[in-house]
């Protein structure tokens, strides 16, 4: 989902919130930068690394027991937003609360980037929101 998402880019580009950006959407840091572009396989390897650390993250900040699907939803969230803004959120604390529902919807909430809501996040918050549900997109329950 999240190379979907994302989509492959070999060369740094700055993402909808303005920060360099490269491969499957791997946040630049300073001092990190690629001048002659990364292929493919660098960017999955990348890509491996970063979902590894939301994984970490989730597992951290998450103390109730999740579903495969919430867990995946959360991973990809991370991944896309960081982890800060999954800590300070209230979408943790009503899970953590026991709140699935309400956290639930508290996903479809991120889909601005700064003041202008996105039809990408849009779309990325409405997948997150099936996998949290074990739903696929299309709104037919899976068998």
């Amino acid at each position: 989902m999240i190379k979907q998402s994302e989509g492959f880019r070999s060369r740094t580009y700055l993402d909808a919130a303005g920060y360099p950006t490269i491969g499957y959407g791997h946040r630049l840091v300073h001092p990190e930068c690629f001048p002659n572009g990364i292929s493919e396989a660098q960017a999955e390897a990348i890509l491996i690394a970063d979902v590894s650390q939301a994984e970490q993250a989730v597992l951290r900040l998450v103390r109730i027991p999740l579903t495969q699907g919430q867990f995946d939803a959360l991973v990809d969230f991370v991944f896309n937003l960081g982890e800060a803004r999954l800590a300070g959120s209230t979408l943790l604390k009503d899970l953590n609360a026991g709140y699935f529902d309400l956290a639930a919807s508290e996903l479809l909430r991120w889909d601005h980037s700064g003041d202008h809501e996105l039809a990408g996040l849009r779309t990325r918050r409405q997948a997150e929101l099936a996998l949290w549900s074990d739903t696929p997109p299309n709104g037919q329950r899976a068998a």
